[in-house]
């Protein structure tokens, strides 16, 4: 077997079903977010990002810069191993308490990042207790689905959003089996929010532990930013909460919070966790300052939520296909890979508007879209000129549907 060719030929139906993903050579600019400097054949230009999870622009806050330069210079760049074998530093201990206190948890645990901290640790907890059945929403992220696959777990997955579908499951399995039910507040390519509650009140009902991705709401939500189930006053329901410091806090890695002898078990027991070597201290340090200052202001929270409100309503005055969403988090259809990623690459160079296409498997075939993130950065000029070149762009070569 020509193993080489074999893979080129992956490659290439892959680009024949316009799903082939090319990444944007970007430089981002510190102290001038969102812009940033793209490189490509004919140099670099200045563009406007579009589509970034550093949602409240903490990556470049001069607080969360400020804590990162302080820590390179007292500790040096690298951890030094692994948590278990000298790589534990004293900003992860730091971290991790409060990320324990900010969930109102009992113990906090970081990973290297947010895909880890799903994946090893549902995989872990399913494993360790015999004969375990997983209820996975069908929208979960593809580490919740790493994480369930690699427990090697019973799973059992039930339609999105959707209680009473959640409720027979769980009713057709023998009630002295270990359950889990796992689940995200905020879904990340459609924006939706998820029944919390009532989620929680059926997992309690039929003896489950609950586990909550807050992935894209932490920090984004609720009381001093704490998450989607915190703004409904009902924290102390899910049993683990699981988080990203990659997102709202501007930095990199994943944790997981809850009681501590479960927290205490993925700890111990993970080999994704042991087997690691730990975050550099210099990203745990500029990941708790964002954290401590997100606590402490709500400016950044409330100018998201006017500038989301603001874009959503130009999008759709526009005409412009504006899916579905409870969040900031606002999906734009264009329906083609081939459109989606046209639409893209004019929206780069010729308004200089980076805006990533979404293919497959990140979305269903026939939903490809922008997914598109406005941060309190952007400012109102840039927001029209923003939805003025999508709707030239769309209509101009009938590459999306415009009412």
């Amino acid at each position: 077997m020509d193993y080489v060719q074999y893979f080129a030929e992956r490659i290439e139906q892959l680009k024949g079903s316009g799903d082939y993903r090319e990444f944007a050579d970007l430089e981002r600019q510190s102290g001038n977010f969102p812009k940033a400097w793209l490189n490509g054949p004919d140099g670099r230009k200045e563009v406007t990002i579009w589509c970034t999870n550093d949602y409240l622009g903490m990556g470049q806050h001069p607080k969360v810069l400020s804590a990162m330069k302080r820590a390179i210079d007292a500790n040096g760049a690298g951890s030094g191993g692994s948590r278990s074998i000298g790589g534990t530093n004293h900003y992860h201990v730091l971290l991790e308490r409060e990320l324990a206190d900010f969930h109102d948890k009992e113990a906090g645990l970081i990973f290297v990042s947010g895909f880890s901290s799903n994946d090893s640790s549902l995989s872990t907890l399913a494993s360790l207790m015999p004969n375990t059945v997983i209820f996975s929403d069908a929208h979960n992220h593809a580490s919740i689905i790493s994480g369930c696959r690699n427990s090697r777990a019973e799973k059992r997955v039930f339609r999105h959003n959707d209680v009473a579908h959640l409720r027979e499951l769980l009713g057709s399995v023998d009630p002295a089996r270990p359950k889990i039910v796992v689940f995200e507040s905020v879904y990340s390519m459609d924006g939706d929010i998820s029944p919390i509650k009532e989620i929680c009140d059926v997992a309690d009902e039929f003896g489950a532990m609950t586990f909550l991705d807050e992935v894209h709401a932490s920090g984004m939500y609720g009381p001093k930013g704490a998450g989607i189930a915190a703004e409904r006053g009902i924290m102390s329901r899910p049993t683990i909460i699981e988080g990203t410091l990659g997102k709202a806090f501007g930095s990199m890695g994943g944790y997981v919070t809850g009681p501590a002898s479960i927290v205490d078990s993925i700890r111990s027991f993970s080999t994704g966790f042991i087997f690691t070597t730990a975050l550099a201290p210099a990203v745990a340090a500029g990941a708790l300052a964002a954290l401590r200052h997100l606590r402490g202001s709500d400016s950044e929270r409330i100018a998201l939520r006017r500038q989301t409100n603001l874009l959503i309503g130009l999008l759709k005055e526009a005409g412009i296909p504006v899916m579905p969403t409870e969040s900031h988090i606002i999906p734009v259809l264009i329906g083609d890979p081939f459109r989606c990623k046209e639409a893209s690459r004019q929206l780069l160079d010729q308004h200089g508007i980076y805006v990533q296409p979404i293919l497959v498997p990140s979305v269903p075939a026939g939903t490809e879209r922008f997914r598109v993130t406005v941060t309190p950065a952007h400012s109102t000029t840039d927001i029209r000129t923003f939805v003025d070149a999508l709707r030239q762009v769309l209509l101009r070569d009938n590459l999306g549907k415009v009412a």
